[in-house]
């Protein structure tokens, strides 16, 4: 009897949304009562919740998207509705150009050349080299830049989430370490380096703070996009 209703339902689109949002819901009111610890990430957890439950109730990936992807179209509003946030902020922006602009093109640079040289180093494969090459970038820049080099969009994407939620998790002590205490430095760190997850992050702690990591996350999701074939193709004729 459960079954004959279990099935039937697990391939509408509804089962994919009220898992993703109730999975959410779970997870932010632990982030909440954590107040919001960087080690309580929400996506590190939805993933560990919604990843086992599909593999335990042997619901297929593509079954669980037919819903969850009408949740994942609301990035590009989201993404787009960030230049409000961006444009109360535009004459702190133009006061602080020089360090930000300084900043991309520092962190823009080391956070591609690192994991390429590095997984060069170590004897990665070409394939593994190009898929975690714009790790720095957002999941829809990424992907569609290593595919277009020749690597996996799937893998992409695994690196995209494990650079994010390592750098939303990281970024309080670092902060602490180097004595940053700029809000509009805090915040542009955060979105260069943890691109979507560090913007959420970022406004989790304040608006100021929210603003610059969408700023960071879209410079650099530019900026990558035209340094990883740079960096790729230097690679080949190196190595």
């Amino acid at each position: 009897m459960l079954n004959e209703f279990w099935l039937p339902f697990t391939k509408t689109p509804l089962f994919g949304i009220l898992l993703t949002l109730l999975v959410y819901a779970l997870v932010a009111w632990l982030a909440k009562k954590s107040r919001f610890h960087p080690l309580v990430n929400p996506v590190a957890l939805s993933v560990l919740l919604i990843v086992p439950f599909l593999v335990y109730t042997g619901v297929a990936y593509e079954d669980y998207m037919v819903g969850a992807q009408y949740i994942s179209f609301l990035l590009g509003p989201a993404t787009v509705a960030l230049a409000v946030p961006l444009a109360r902020q535009l004459e702190r922006v133009r006061k602080a150009w020089l360090p930000l602009v300084c900043g991309l093109l520092a962190g823009s640079l080391v956070a591609v050349l690192s994991v390429v040289l590095v997984a060069a180093l170590l004897g990665a494969e070409d394939v593994l080299i190009i898929s975690l090459a714009p790790k720095s970038a957002t999941m829809p820049i990424a992907m569609g830049v290593s595919e277009k080099l020749g690597g996996l969009a799937s893998l992409a994407a695994v690196g995209v989430m494990g650079t994010g939620v390592f750098g939303v998790m990281t970024a309080r002590y670092i902060f602490k370490i180097i004595h940053i205490e700029s809000p509009e430095i805090r915040g542009f760190m955060l979105g260069l380096t943890a691109h979507g997850i560090g913007v959420a992050r970022g406004f989790q702690i304040s608006n100021e703070i929210g603003t610059f990591a969408g700023l960071g996350m879209s410079l650099n999701g530019l900026l990558t996009a035209f340094l990883v074939p740079v960096v790729v193709a230097l690679h080949f004729l190196l190595f």
